[in-house]
């Protein structure tokens, strides 16, 4: 597994717009815009970069009782635990699955 770590570069939103002279893109914007992970595409929350930094500072990775892969981390003093799951409630993709099924 790769080492964890913060890059600048992480937590980049989209702007889901059609500028002119980019008329081969509008299609792609307009299934974005429509797809169910819009939300977790354009959602942009404050994020204050010293909680991501303390986050990646204390990730590690532990496999749970059902085989699921879980993220536990410190932040502000508060440890938690991040699962495919919780990012999945998280970002308003419930009903999503990478295989493709809804």
């Amino acid at each position: 597994m790769a080492n964890m770590g913060f890059y600048d570069k992480h937590n980049m939103v989209a702007f889901l717009q059609k500028p002119s002279g980019s008329e081969e893109f509008h299609q792609i914007v307009d299934f974005l815009t429509g797809s169910h992970i819009r939300y977790a595409l354009t959602t942009n929350p404050t994020i204050y970069v010293s909680l991501i930094e303390q986050f990646w500072q204390t990730a590690t990775v532990e496999t749970v009782n059902d085989g699921e892969q879980q993220i536990t981390v410190t932040v502000d003093g508060h440890t938690l635990a991040i699962t495919e799951a919780s990012v999945r409630r998280h970002l308003q993709l419930v009903n999503f699955h990478p295989n493709g099924d809804f």
